[in-house]
């Protein structure tokens, strides 16, 4: 039987990688989804993939970060679904530097995409989730965001924060039957670690015990898990992805 049959999700980020899997994972469960991406052509990739599966799925071209946009969407999204009863707040951006030399500009590019983003689609949704006394706040974060890493104090930043969101709309929705939790992927293999030197790689894989990066699909099954039914009395949670780094 189908985890998710005939709901709603929305995913951002979902042009490529970790957001694609998710999106796919859900379609393949029963779910209808709306993609959402910074670029139409991959958008519009995914939802015709999810179409091939035989669900529905509507493709949105929106900058996470741009408060009026997201409102503009949320509404023509609940116009076209009639509901949304999963939100995954997956886009994110990276602008890698040390904090010495770090401009403004890349600090407030990665926190108003990674986490003001997740803000604005939540907000947007949040009076429809808790008219339906019911809904599924899903944010990806990173183990970065618990740990740190040199060079990417602006993307800890945003991860980490993305975790105290979490916890604290928890707390808000609780008593309205929604749920949200973050998951913390570790290393998984996308676009960004194929750009990564085979010394950096392999430097990286010191630090994983199962001596392995993940896969897209990992986040995407943990995404289902909080996604469906058997997580209903769990909220305000860190769902820690990453082979072993973070124990």
């Amino acid at each position: 039987m189908s985890q998710l049959a005939n709901q709603i999700a929305v995913v951002t980020g979902a042009g490529r990688g970790i957001g694609r899997a998710i999106a796919l994972k859900f379609a393949a469960e029963g779910a209808n989804v709306v993609c959402v991406s910074r670029t139409q052509e991959n958008s519009e990739k995914v939802a015709n993939e999810i179409g091939a599966l035989g669900r529905k799925a509507w493709a949105f071209t929106v900058n996470v970060a741009d408060s009026a946009a997201v409102s503009v969407a949320a509404e023509k999204i609940l116009v076209d679904c009639g509901k949304v009863d999963i939100l995954v707040n997956n886009a994110g951006v990276t602008r890698d530097g040390l904090l010495m030399r770090m401009s403004d500009a890349d600090w407030d590019t990665v926190l108003n995409t990674n986490l003001k983003g997740a803000f604005f689609f939540t907000k947007a949704f949040s009076r429809t989730f808790a008219k339906q006394r019911s809904g599924r706040i899903i944010n990806v974060s990173s183990v970065i965001g618990l740990i740190g890493n040199g060079g990417q104090c602006n993307y800890a930043a945003s991860k980490a924060g993305l975790i105290g969101f979490t916890q604290s709309v928890a707390r808000e929705f609780a008593s309205r039957g929604i749920t949200a939790n973050c998951i913390a992927p570790g290393f998984i293999e996308t676009d960004m670690t194929l750009e990564l030197s085979e010394d950096l790689k392999a430097n990286i894989l010191k630090q994983i015990p199962m001596g392995k990066f993940g896969v897209a699909e990992d986040i995407a099954n943990a995404a289902l898990f909080l996604a469906s039914s058997s997580a209903s009395y769990v909220t305000g949670q860190v769902l820690t992805v990453d082979g072993g780094m973070v124990m």
